[in-house]
């Protein structure tokens, strides 16, 4: 792009891709962990999502930008990305709903953008070698000494960034019936789209910080309590891991968790969790059903997954992605506790995971 500032983005392995600065031109460096996502379209509802925390997202779709942003598909107050590669930025907007360009929309809220790299090679590279630590910079330094500090940002292993992300305070969503079941939403980073959800199908909603403790939970009276989508590493959420192993122990509530609220709920019942090579991210994932046998088109956001092996007894599976055999959702056998590593309310399919918000206030009601 002619006139345009040089940008380079650095990989741990040493791969320097060059490019064209955009977004937050000014600020001096994106730094995260860089990984790939398949979805053709949905870059700001991408950008928004607080999973995202402290990663550089590529996409693959290799033309990016072209219908603009708008300030009513946000998925949280501001995109918590650490950077943003793509291959082409469109330089014309065309949609009716747009309100700020893409460049302008990153512009506002800090985010390093680089375009023009070969998005093909890098997400290849990713693909082989795992994800990898990297930084978006236009510093006038070299190549060796960019990976220097590439090599001494933080593994994404054993980070909690829920703390980052998670709401300042709590909140209510109301509903008009006053004998609407009330739901606690422990939110470790959640995506608007769930909150709307589950106001949707009739709930009213507490939406608490992810340091909230049992006892603060108990003292909103919820009818049952939602765990949230989320960033970073489940093993490393403590605190909030002993406030959800309480929760499940006092047999009181129906527990539904998605996505990070899903590895936290069989970290809770004594399973382990292990770190994926490259991750599930995209909107087009097919998941099984094993009680139905249907499959459902999903939207996917984690970096992690629950180890089958290690699910206990009185736990069983429900859900299993096609793609690698992965833990895609289980329930407990004796108590109204369930889960799903995918994200139901993006509703890529678009109405065949519904079932789930209809299974959570029917165990609400009970």
């Amino acid at each position: 792009m002619k006139g345009s500032m040089q940008a380079r983005l650095v990989l741990e392995n040493g791969v320097v891709f060059r490019g064209n600065a955009f977004g937050a031109i000014e600020k001096a460096r994106g730094e995260g962990e860089v990984v790939f996502t398949t979805a053709l379209t949905g870059y700001q509802e991408i950008l928004t999502d607080p999973s995202f925390a402290w990663q550089i997202v590529t996409m693959t779709n290799p033309l990016i930008g072209n219908y603009g942003t708008n300030d009513e598909d946000l998925e949280s107050i501001k995109p918590f990305v650490g950077g943003f590669v793509i291959r082409e930025l469109s330089r014309q907007v065309s949609n009716w709903r747009s309100q700020a360009s893409l460049p302008d929309f990153l512009k506002r809220h800090d985010i390093r953008g680089i375009e023009g790299v070969d998005t093909r090679k890098l997400v290849r590279i990713l693909r082989s070698e795992g994800a990898l630590r990297g930084i978006i910079s236009t510093e006038q330094l070299r190549d060796e000494e960019l990976l220097e500090a590439v090599r001494a940002l933080p593994l994404m292993a054993g980070l909690d960034l829920t703390k980052g992300v998670t709401t300042k305070g709590t909140y209510k969503v109301a509903v008009e019936n006053a004998k609407s079941p009330h739901v606690v939403v422990i939110d470790y980073g959640i995506k608007q789209n769930i909150i709307n959800k589950l106001h949707d199908h009739g709930a009213e909603l507490t939406v608490v910080p992810s340091t909230t403790s049992f006892e603060e939970i108990e003292g909103h009276k919820p009818d049952g309590i939602f765990l949230a989508n989320g960033p970073g590493d489940p093993d490393a959420v403590k605190d909030s891991l002993e406030t959800v192993k309480r929760l499940i122990h006092s047999e009181k509530y129906p527990i539904f968790g998605i996505c990070l609220g899903h590895q936290l709920l069989s970290l809770a019942l004594g399973a382990q969790t292990y770190k994926l090579k490259f991750g599930h991210r995209g909107a087009n994932h097919p998941v099984k059903n094993l009680k139905t046998g249907k499959i459902e088109i999903t939207a996917q956001n984690h970096g992690f997954a629950v180890d089958p092996a290690s699910m206990p007894d009185t736990c069983e599976l429900t859900h299993i992605n096609l793609n690698d055999n992965t833990v895609e959702g289980f329930r407990h056998k004796s108590l109204p506790i369930f889960a799903v590593q995918y994200h139901p309310e993006a509703s890529p399919g678009p109405h065949e995971s519904d079932y789930l918000f209809d299974d959570f206030m029917e165990a609400l009601r009970k």
